[in-house]
């Protein structure tokens, strides 16, 4: 079991609490693009626990403040956009995107104290509809060669959702594969057709078997985890018959990220940004392979669920999420509905706002936990002691952090470790965008003959 002070360590964010610091050595998720409307294009941050204002100039150019003035402390969310920078609605005060003082308008002429007042500032770099923020000291890291990162803006989609619990226990439900088995049961299966842009809803790769249907009969995976430059690789195991396995592969992107399957052509990227000890955002990219994503069509999907501005859902702790005793006995595990993400909101917010880790039992199922919060502590303890934590990458190493490679098929119970790099690979080739082929890991050297197969 794991000690309170065990549990503080890896779960709380602020300025100087261990894994905070190592959360600043990270590029962060701050905004949706699609947050900043042209009317208004400013709005009001808190990530890590603390507080600022993000904002478009009248050139386009981002830029990310601390939120309170340094005259006297007053709002700068509330300000004006106008001359060149962010103006403080209380005295006037004028700061560009990179916190330079350009005005004190209500000071006698000739004053020179705006050259020596500067709001502290925090680069900002839009990736195919998300706004990331740097928080830390120092040359930022370079992004890695993810796709999502790589794909054109056609090929992909970004949205968030507020989750009211700690960061940490919204991003272990990620990458633990047995829970779908039970959390997102379905009694019946959809249509195969009507699946897009919903998750665990399509058929697996290659065949026509719903992925309710696998989830529903086939509830103990084999669960296998690996070690990766980038975090971890994690596949689950199902076994139809001494001839078939269905093979799910997903990724843990250290430090809070994954990268999972949605579909035979499309993948989620998906961070836990910590808004506070107690809150999170996800945020996602959704990365076609295949056809341009229907961005339309994905966001009035979720504007069914999310309320603006905050994206908070409307199935929440306030309406028990929605939970339907009749539903839950006839159509649905949970009785909460079909969307899956209030499945896991209610999972992981029913733990409690920080969940109390001194009074789990974790199990051979929880393998991917266990080794994610390994990994975890060790960084933290790197960063305690003066050392680069991983995934901290210039240009060359972040070159060499491509895919990760997903797959959500089925495949033959003796060969399956061939078989799922085939069926990325083949996807990889396939798609009009070109994506990168990912660099072998320790013990992939089946994947060279592939790639050098398909080139």
């Amino acid at each position: 079991m794991m000690s309170q002070e065990q549990n503080d360590l890896i779960t709380r964010i602020g300025p100087a609490a261990p894994a905070g610091l190592l959360m600043r050595r990270y590029w962060q998720p701050a905004a949706l693009v699609a947050e900043l409307k042209d009317e208004r294009p400013i709005v009001p941050v808190r990530l890590l626990g603390q507080d600022f204002v993000l904002f478009r100039d009248e050139a386009g150019r981002y830029g990310m403040l601390d939120r309170d003035c340094p005259h006297r402390g007053a709002d700068l969310a509330f300000g004006r956009l106008e001359q060149g920078g962010l103006r403080c609605s209380f005295h006037g005060w004028l700061f560009d995107a990179e916190g330079n003082c350009l005005e004190t308008p209500a000071e006698p002429a000739g004053s020179k104290l705006c050259q020596n007042i500067r709001q502290k500032s925090y680069p900002v770099v839009e990736k195919n509809g998300i706004l990331f923020a740097w928080l830390g000291e120092g040359e930022p890291s370079a992004f890695p060669e993810l796709d999502c990162f790589q794909a054109p803006d056609a090929y992909t989609f970004a949205f968030k959702g507020l989750i009211e619990c700690n960061w940490l226990q919204a991003l272990e439900v990620g990458i633990d594969p047995a829970h779908a088995s039970f959390l997102h049961r379905f009694f019946e299966d959809e249509e195969i057709t009507e699946a897009y842009g919903k998750q665990f809803r399509g058929a697996s790769a290659g065949t026509a078997i719903p992925m309710t249907r696998i989830l529903r009969e086939y509830d103990r995976p084999v669960i296998n985890v690996e070690r990766t430059e980038y975090g971890l690789r994690i596949i689950a195991l199902r076994e139809l018959d001494a001839e078939r396995t269905h093979v799910r592969v997903t990724n843990q992107v250290f430090p809070h990220a994954f990268v999972i399957p949605m579909s035979t052509e499309m993948t989620i990227t998906q961070w836990h940004v910590p808004v506070d000890d107690e809150t999170c955002y996800w945020y996602a990219i959704f990365t076609s392979y295949g056809k341009p994503v229907d961005k339309e069509k994905m966001t009035a999907q979720r504007l069914e669920l999310y309320e603006l501005p905050g994206y908070v859902s409307r199935k929440n702790k306030s309406n028990d999420y929605g939970f339907d005793p009749h539903e839950q006995k006839h159509s649905t595990y949970t009785g909460m509905g079909a969307d899956i993400n209030v499945h896991d909101q209610w999972a992981v917010e029913s733990m409690g706002r920080i969940q109390d880790r001194t009074r789990e039992h974790l199990g051979q199922s929880d393998k991917a936990i266990i080794q994610y919060r390994k990994i975890l502590r060790e960084q933290i303890d790197k960063v305690r002691n003066g050392g680069e934590p991983m995934m901290v990458l210039d240009a060359k190493a972040a070159r060499a952090i491509q895919g990760p490679g997903t797959m959500d098929g089925i495949g033959p119970s003796k060969g399956w470790e061939t078989y799922w790099m085939e069926v990325d690979v083949a996807r990889r080739r396939s798609a009009p965008w070109m994506p990168a082929v990912p660099p072998a890991q320790p013990g992939d050297e089946k994947i060279v003959d592939l790639v050098a197969a398909a080139e």
